[in-house]
């Protein structure tokens, strides 16, 4: 039997949340000379959602993923997509996703979404989910519990049509190993794409989305403060309001806020260094 060698890239970089923000996705690539034959890209998820062109960056990043030039794991914004091709929610009007819902290569694109993992090893030293991976999960366990998911997800439709409402119930509870069913694939979900705080249980809390200098409510904290030993970094999204400023040991933010005005980050895996570019003006480039 033939083994074939993993192939060796220029350069790596994992790239935060692009929220449909085409033109500064086009606009970072040229910051880092992107080489779609020689580099890899890692994408924290949240592939479309508020930014002005999400059918294009999907379509992009499907291309660059089809020829091996970029892996992206899910976040709680394609979920959603995934839920309104489905038919289990309305388009959102805050949204810029309705081109997609009518475009030729919809059902292409979407059955290509459902498909994609919820959590990745970009290196030895790496892990990737799209919010992160709570204090009381091993990296190992989140792995399997990711993989739990992503079969559900791309599995059978009939079933995916079953789960996907499960997932938007507003019940808060802590994890435990025992659940079951739809109930263990929503707190599996809500871990990897929702999360922020959690308390020392690891039961989840939505409402806060603001920066750590903000009220947070009474013995919850970021669940990245409730200080774990890995053995690997855990690199992730989500948070906008952190703007990409957490960078410990152990975990490191890489979503900028581009759709709000922020930047698109790309963490360069080699060196750790961070290349941006400002989300909205092409003329405000940070290469630091």
């Amino acid at each position: 039997m033939n083994i074939v060698a993993p192939k060796v890239y220029r350069h790596e970089y994992v790239i935060g949340d692009l929220q449909g923000c085409f033109d500064a996705f086009n606009r970072l690539l040229v910051a880092l000379d992107f080489d779609e034959t020689q580099d890899k890209l890692w994408l924290c998820g949240d592939i479309v959602a508020r930014g002005e062109n999400s059918l294009d960056t999907l379509r992009q990043v499907k291309r660059l993923s089809d020829i091996g030039a970029l892996t992206t794991v899910l976040g709680n914004h394609d979920i959603t997509l995934i839920a309104t091709w489905r038919g289990v929610l309305p388009i959102k009007p805050k949204d810029n996703t309705a081109p997609i819902f009518t475009a030729p290569d919809c059902d292409e694109l979407l059955n290509w979404l459902r498909h994609q993992p919820f959590l990745v090893y970009p290196n030895d030293k790496t892990v990737l989910t799209h919010a992160g991976i709570p204090p009381h999960w091993k990296v190992k366990d989140a792995k399997g519990y990711a993989n739990e998911l992503a079969q559900a997800f791309g599995g059978d439709l009939d079933e995916l049509d079953k789960l996907l409402p499960n997932l938007y119930s507003k019940a808060i509870e802590p994890w435990s190993d025992k659940l079951t069913g739809h109930a263990r694939l929503r707190l599996i979900a809500d871990y990897l794409t929702r999360m922020r705080l959690c308390d020392k249980h690891g039961t989840l809390e939505f409402s806060f989305k603001e920066s750590l200098g903000d009220s947070m409510p009474l013995g919850y904290r970021p669940w990245f403060d409730w200080k774990v030993v890995r053995k690997r970094k855990i690199l992730f999204g989500h948070w906008a309001a952190l703007e990409a400023k957490i960078a410990t040991d152990h975990v490191r933010a890489l979503d900028g806020g581009c759709v709000w005005g922020g930047k698109l980050v790309a963490y360069r895996l080699i060196d750790e260094r961070l290349i941006s570019v400002n989300g909205i003006d092409d003329r405000s480039n940070n290469h630091g």
